[in-house]
């Protein structure tokens, strides 16, 4: 019997959450003095931002950078709600969002990936959309091991979910998972507690998770490598550009956050998170 687990809560974000601070402004920070900014959204982005954020209000300026997750659709309501200055999202703005202002920053891969003892290493569309469908639902019908799959899918509301379900020509419903998580914290703990599970992550957070000993490993899909070398290459065929958003042009302190991640002091990190950096 096919059975549904539904993982709650939000992973923790790097950097800290500071003391209360008035509301924040649609393009400045929070308070008078600009001295906080708000950034919520998408937890592909999230890991990339509290680490520039680190950097940044080292360097650059005093402003306490808050960076909380919660998925694109977050990010996006947040910001037109005036809760966050800055939102994050992991996909090209969509046409009923043209109300925002869009700053792209890097691009990102989405992987398909196992558990490290999975002897798979290539896989196929037709073999994505079987598993995902229940046409296929044990391992060695594809060279695996012998054991059914668990089928590890995302929540609604994240943009991970929409990009896999476009690319594979899926509809939400057509989809017959075991698991449903929602960020790639829990989608990577998932698939390496499971010898027989699969899911899809970013790509970037699924190599820094392999660099730190998780047990998991990225599948190529449809005989293209899936890694971060490739998505710079332009060599992957499931990539995202990776959005920041404001409900205004930003100014102040955002703009000057934004600036900061676009420049080339911020390059570094962002090669060191497993993203590829956009052009000045």
């Amino acid at each position: 019997m096919r059975w549904m687990v539904a993982i709650g809560g939000l992973a923790a974000v790097m950097g800290a959450v500071w003391a209360l601070s008035p509301a924040p402004s649609a393009t400045g920070g929070t308070g008078r003095d600009q001295s906080r900014l708000v950034v919520t959204g998408s937890s592909t982005v999230a890991p990339l931002l509290g680490e520039i954020a680190k950097h940044y209000e080292v360097h650059m300026s005093a402003a306490r950078v808050d960076v909380q997750t919660g998925g694109s659709a977050r990010g996006i309501t947040d910001v037109r709600q005036g809760l966050a200055d800055i939102g994050m999202v992991s996909r090209t703005l969509k046409d009923n969002e043209s109300d925002l202002h869009a700053y792209p920053i890097a691009r990102d891969g989405i992987g398909l990936i196992v558990h490290a003892d999975n002897p798979l290493s290539d896989i196929r569309t037709a073999q994505v959309q079987a598993i995902y469908t229940g046409a296929v639902t044990h391992w060695r019908e594809l060279g695996g091991l012998d054991q059914p799959t668990t089928v590890v899918h995302k929540a609604e509301g994240r943009s991970t979910l929409e990009l896999f379900l476009a690319h594979f020509g899926l509809h939400n419903t057509d989809v017959r998972p075991h698991m449903v998580i929602g960020d790639n914290a829990q989608g990577i703990k998932a698939v390496a507690g499971n010898r027989a599970a699969i899911g899809y992550v970013s790509i970037g957070a699924a190599e820094y998770a392999i660099e730190q000993g998780t047990p998991i490993k990225l599948l190529s899909l449809d005989g293209k490598p899936a890694n971060s070398g490739r998505v710079r290459a332009g060599d992957y065929p499931l990539t995202r550009t990776l959005t920041l958003v404001t409900s205004a042009p930003a100014a102040g302190v955002a703009r000057r956050f934004i600036d900061y991640l676009l420049s080339e002091q911020a390059r570094d990190v962002v090669v060191g998170q497993y993203f590829a950096p956009l052009a000045p």
